[in-house]
């Protein structure tokens, strides 16, 4: 058996007839490599937030910058108070991620890892005008909100 075959998946029903075949790959966001090529650092590690966040995997934010190796918790800190809390669950107001960003703080936490001066071009004109928060970074790139809060933290 060659490496690409011991790596491709096989559908459980097929294996229960006897006859394996591959299944269809699944999107997996972090072993899938970017169009144009391999990325240039490893991806980011992100199955603890993806346990519950799977709506995450498929982001064009999440996405990216897992590609170069920047995780959630780059942004929004172990949160491991957070990812133990499944109060929620049942009703309950869990345990917020160690860094959360309002919109009007949207701005300059991108700008912590994307300086002013590499984006610096007309279609960003109105983002670095930062006229308070009224357009910010994740307005035209990827949903990176949720659209429906369904709890409220501690």
């Amino acid at each position: 058996m060659t490496s690409s075959q011991a790596q491709t998946p096989v559908a459980p029903a097929d294996v229960a007839r006897g006859s394996p075949q591959p299944a269809q790959p699944a999107t997996l966001l972090l072993e899938e490599e970017p169009a144009g090529g391999t990325p240039s650092e490893a991806a980011a590690e992100n199955s603890r937030c993806f346990v519950c966040h799977v709506n995450y995997m498929e982001e064009e934010v999440a996405v990216n910058h897992a590609r170069a190796g920047v995780g959630c918790a780059t942004c929004h800190g172990p949160s491991d108070a957070h990812i133990a809390d499944e109060s929620w669950a049942s009703g309950g107001n869990g345990t917020a991620p160690d860094r959360m960003y309002p919109r009007d703080k949207i701005h300059a936490a991108c700008l912590t890892c994307h300086p002013r001066d590499k984006i610096d071009t007309p279609q960003h004109a109105a983002v670095l005008a930062d006229v308070g928060g009224q357009k910010v970074c994740t307005d035209c790139h990827g949903k990176h909100r949720l659209p429906q809060r369904r709890c409220k933290w501690k």
